[in-house]
């Protein structure tokens, strides 16, 4: 899960053994464990900001998202600057479809410092689902370049590349994708629709068209461009 990430991140700033402890059982799904060890630093610790939100991710994961909200804030409460804070509460507004909400924290975080993938992927997101491609593509971008590897993001960065009609690196970042994830039906479809559109290749177009529905024999949009293509290509032959 994307808070993990931040958590890891502060671990040498912030952490006790036992909040490793705790993290280690909410990567293994023993939530009761992790929020009886976060429960515990708390007591422990009162006015320390991480245990709060380790606490609230607990929550977050078994879908007590109100009670979640009220240990990020309390950690906010105690450190106004705790970015990995505004960071999980931001994924909690996400979650609960609240875009604006999660855009604000999102950026919160990333002005406090919080220079992961992760949070600028999500910021990215965000702004995609308020229909703002144009703002979300530098977020987007910047995920890519803290995590390239990282699929997801990269497919949605091109995804921002072709709001903006930037084909040619929309092209160049979707081939990077498919090199990563061959069955990706969604970047096979987009791949065809720029060449079939943009670089005004029918034939690479219904290649590309072929192997999304190879990937996904039920892609709609790739089964109608396949028919598209066939139909230029036959045209094209008489």
């Amino acid at each position: 899960m994307l808070y993990l990430n931040v958590v890891k991140m502060e671990r040498e700033t912030y952490m006790t053994d036992k909040n490793q402890l705790g993290i280690q059982y909410m990567q293994e799904g023993k939530y009761e464990e992790a929020a009886k060890v976060f429960s515990e630093e708390i007591e422990k610790n009162p006015n320390e900001p991480i245990a709060y939100i380790n606490f609230g991710n607990v929550l977050m994961a078994v879908g007590e998202t109100e009670k979640a909200a009220n240990f990020f804030k309390k950690a906010i409460e105690i450190d106004k600057d705790a970015a990995a804070a505004y960071y999980s509460l931001g994924n909690l507004y996400y979650q609960s479809e609240n875009y604006k909400e999660a855009k604000d924290m999102f950026e919160k975080a990333t002005r406090l410092g919080l220079d992961n993938g992760d949070a600028f992927f999500m910021l990215g997101m965000s702004l995609m689902a308020l229909d703002q491609a144009k703002l979300a593509m530098p977020y987007l971008q910047r995920s890519v370049e803290l995590n390239p590897d990282d699929v997801d993001a990269r497919f949605q960065y091109a995804l921002c590349l072709a709001n903006a009609e930037l084909y040619d690196e929309l092209t160049k970042q979707l081939t990077i994708v498919i090199e990563n994830d061959p069955a990706h039906s969604d970047a096979l479809y987009n791949l065809g629709v720029a060449y079939a559109g943009y670089h005004e290749e029918p034939e690479k177009a219904l290649a590309f068209f072929n192997k999304a529905l190879d990937a996904q024999p039920d892609h709609f949009l790739a089964a109608n461009g396949k028919q598209l293509m066939e139909t230029i290509l036959n045209e094209g032959e008489k």
